[in-house]
């Protein structure tokens, strides 16, 4: 396996501030599928992953659609919530006007975050459809930002299903959106402060069928930059089995200037136009 390569980049915010953010990401088929329907996005202010699902081909399809159209938001030079719905409403139709997309179970999760600059403070949204997650490390603390769309999760908000009760569910693969599925819902968006030291790791179910909570945050604690960390996770999925095709984006975020004036660490939610 080769090493994974950080990439940088600096981001000037009002006065003479400057928010310097490294990542990297990398995704492999694992041991037990042929293809990987795995697709991921890291270009700036766009860190996205998506997990196709549906026969061979038509997962690859969706995922890599869906990747296909937010890079051209990316291009163009304005995301936001508005662009990036107008992105998936195209790649809904490529899914279905795709000459290999024969299964009417197609589709993709969608998971990632971008950077909104559009405000007087920048702020992280993060974007989520399916059961790709996004994490955050804050303060050594470990939290997960997303909220899975699928069968046990909704069983265990019912208070129906404790969480270690869904360890080897027989439902634990089915989800209740996606993209291209059916008709498209928005991703569920949040706002997040953007505070030094920060780290998100962005990945499909791939890592967290293999790796936990606390094997996610030990890395993240174990390797300081992002390349090696996302090495070493990719890594530890595949010792612990490689069951599906795994995929990961491992972003952080230096703010030195406003570290000191950063009091509050919650998330806040915010509403899709």
């Amino acid at each position: 396996m080769s090493e994974t390569t950080t990439q940088t980049r600096r981001v000037a915010v009002a006065g003479a501030e400057e928010i310097v953010l490294e990542w990297a990401g990398a995704t492999d088929t694992g041991l037990r599928r042929d293809n990987n329907q795995d697709a991921f996005l890291t270009e700036f202010p766009l860190f996205i992953v998506a997990d196709g699902m549906g026969g061979h081909a038509g997962g690859e399809i969706a995922s890599q659609s869906t990747v296909a159209r937010l890079g051209e938001v990316v291009a163009a030079g304005e995301v936001s919530t508005d662009t990036i719905e107008a992105a998936l409403h195209k790649t809904v139709q490529d899914i279905a006007d795709h000459p290999e997309t024969t299964d009417e179970g197609t589709g993709t999760t969608l998971t990632g975050v971008y950077l909104d600059l559009s405000g007087e403070e920048p702020r992280w949204v993060s974007l989520n459809i399916g059961d790709s997650r996004v994490y955050l490390l804050r303060d050594d603390r470990l939290v997960q930002v997303t909220t899975d769309h699928s069968v046990v999760q909704e069983l265990i908000s019912s208070g129906r299903l404790s969480a270690e009760e869904a360890e080897g569910h027989p439902y634990s693969n089915v989800i209740t959106r996606a993209v291209g599925a059916s008709e498209l819902l928005p991703p569920d968006y949040l706002g997040i402060e953007v505070l030094d030291g920060d780290r998100f790791v962005i990945c499909s179910d791939g890592l967290t069928k293999e790796l936990t909570d606390y094997g996610i945050q030990h890395f993240l604690r174990e390797y300081a930059d992002p390349g090696t960390a996302v090495d070493a996770m990719l890594a530890a999925a595949l010792e612990n089995g490689g069951r599906d095709n795994v995929t990961l984006i491992v972003l952080q975020v230096s703010r030195p200037t406003a570290a000191d004036d950063s009091s509050s660490t919650a998330a806040v939610g915010i509403e899709s136009d």
